[in-house]
């Protein structure tokens, strides 16, 4: 069964089970479950032994990922603790003046913090959960926002943890420069910058549509913390502390700073590295396990002197950190094993993908769009858009390498930019995507409705995408692509205002 078409049978099962049941735990556990048994051929006790093998390896691999979280999620307890959270929330309250201005600067701050989606989606959820919800915003819109600026800006950005990962993912045997690939691929991302366009119209107007139109409207007449974050969210709020605003800023800055700093010392900084080689080779996930340390660290000597909180106070803070990440932990577990078992390893998932593209490559001009929806496919399907990127970008490459050079140089950039856009498209879609995840963790709601009301947004930006990549292949030409893209996102904004009524103002 390995690389055959079956071996997208197990993402297929986790993903019909958690849209049925609204359950990720155990549709992820039956979906690695049923690989498994299709890895080792029925066999019941070797199908528990690889399940486990794979979970280990997996776990293992990403352990700085796992750290970077619960420390997170410490710095977290602790901030709230000070009544740092408190005293930016009462302050913002003073100045925000509407659920408008309070989703404009949760999108500020998304686009902002840029270096990596994970740092994203917690830092952004953590800061303005406080105040989205004094004015009574839907969590699943606070989710939508968060999530549309996290991997989003990450893909596009020169400087983050997705720049890295992408000029890693380049064959040695390539001769291209990974980073100045990337650079060139930017403005052809077309579901990247159509999705910010289109997250900003919809927070502006407050049109919201299909899933999301009838949960705001739910929320509207009846505002609702889900029930297993109330908790945490009434310690946000209460805060026992004596902190003030500075003493939420002064933090998240060192930990934004040294995290930067930390990526370029893991790449080589100080072996005489230039900055855009360190980024290159720069240990993403141990940078941020680094840089949250310190941070840690740093906020230890920022408050106990001051005697901003208690240390029992402080100490306690671990246990609630560690406690608030434990959902987003178990389930990026989970999802690291499915893709453990649909890799080349046991059931060779990108094999079966790659045997498909590359058996019809005759038509180069349809390359771009092909590349984009299979791209959106297999991040859906696996949840992992870095796993994707890293299994197609270099399908593209060994396939452009037979078109005459000329035409090979355009076409390629345009297709490693579909790759990457489809990449983030699947894993906005994908109930079982890391980042999704995360942004449910950093918007404390629940994870299925986060799904579900964001699916309508995505599909409609992939469509105007899909046009983009259409036209870019056929011209061989990105700016085309991009200008065609942009008149239909244009088109389908106008479409909305004329017949959606304004749901949240």
């Amino acid at each position: 069964m390995e690389g055959s078409a079956l071996s997208v049978l197990p993402p297929i099962i986790t993903i019909l089970l958690a849209l049925w049941t609204k359950e990720v735990y155990t549709s992820l556990i039956i979906g690695i479950f049923v690989g498994a048994l299709m890895f080792t051929g029925g066999n019941f006790l070797e199908s528990i032994t690889t399940f486990f093998d794979i979970m280990e390896e997996k776990v293992g691999g990403n352990v700085s990922i796992l750290v970077f979280l619960v420390i997170l999620g410490i710095l977290v307890a602790i901030i709230s603790k000070s009544g740092a959270t408190r005293a930016y929330g009462e302050w913002a309250r003073s100045v925000i003046s509407s659920k408008r201005s309070a989703l404009g600067l949760t999108a500020f701050l998304g686009l902002l913090i840029f270096i990596d989606d994970y740092f994203n989606c917690l830092t952004v959820g953590t800061v303005m959960r406080p105040v989205t919800d004094k004015f009574k915003i839907c969590r699943a819109k606070l989710a939508y926002v968060i999530d549309s600026t996290a991997a989003p800006i990450c893909i596009i950005a020169p400087v983050s943890s997705w720049a890295a990962a992408v000029g890693s993912s380049l064959p040695e045997a390539s001769l291209i420069d990974g980073f100045m690939l990337f650079l060139q691929t930017i403005p052809f991302n077309l579901y990247a910058i159509l999705t910010i366009i289109f997250m900003v119209f919809i927070v502006m107007t407050g049109r919201d549509f299909a899933a999301m139109g009838k949960e705001v409207k739910r929320n509207n007449e009846h505002f609702e913390i889900p029930t297993e974050y109330k908790d945490n969210a009434n310690s946000e709020l209460v805060g026992s502390g004596k902190g003030k605003i500075i003493d939420l800023i002064l933090p998240l800055f060192v930990l934004v700073a040294v995290c930067i700093y930390a990526m370029l010392y893991t790449g080589g900084i100080h072996d005489g590295k230039s900055i855009a080689d360190a980024f290159a080779d720069c240990s993403a996930a141990k940078a941020l396990a680094i840089g949250s340390f310190i941070a840690l660290i740093f906020i230890s000597l920022l408050y106990l002197p001051r005697k901003v909180i208690t240390f029992s106070e402080y100490c306690d803070c671990y246990s609630q950190g560690f406690k608030a990440m434990v959902p987003a932990i178990f389930i990026l577990c989970l999802a690291w094993t499915l893709s453990g078992i649909c890799s080349d390893k046991y059931l060779n998932l990108g094999g079966y993908v790659g045997t498909v593209v590359q058996a019809h490559t005759s038509l180069a001009m349809f390359l771009p769009v092909i590349f984009f929806i299979v791209a959106m496919g297999l991040a859906f399907a696996t949840g992992t858009s870095w796993g994707t990127f890293g299994i197609l970008i270099p399908i593209a490459i060994s396939v452009l390498v037979n078109f005459p050079t000329e035409e090979a140089a355009n076409l390629l950039v345009i297709c490693i930019a579909a790759i990457l856009a489809g990449s983030v498209a699947g894993d906005h879609a994908s109930p079982i995507s890391d980042t999704t995840i995360l942004a449910s963790a950093g918007a404390q709601c629940h994870h299925i409705d986060h799904v579900s009301t964001q699916l309508p947004y995505v599909l409609t930006v992939s469509g105007c995408s899909v046009v983009g990549y259409l036209v870019g292949g056929i011209t061989q030409n990105g700016w085309l692509a991009l200008g065609t893209s942009l008149v239909f996102m244009i088109f389908v904004m106008i479409i909305v205002h004329m017949k959606v009524p304004v749901v949240e103002k």
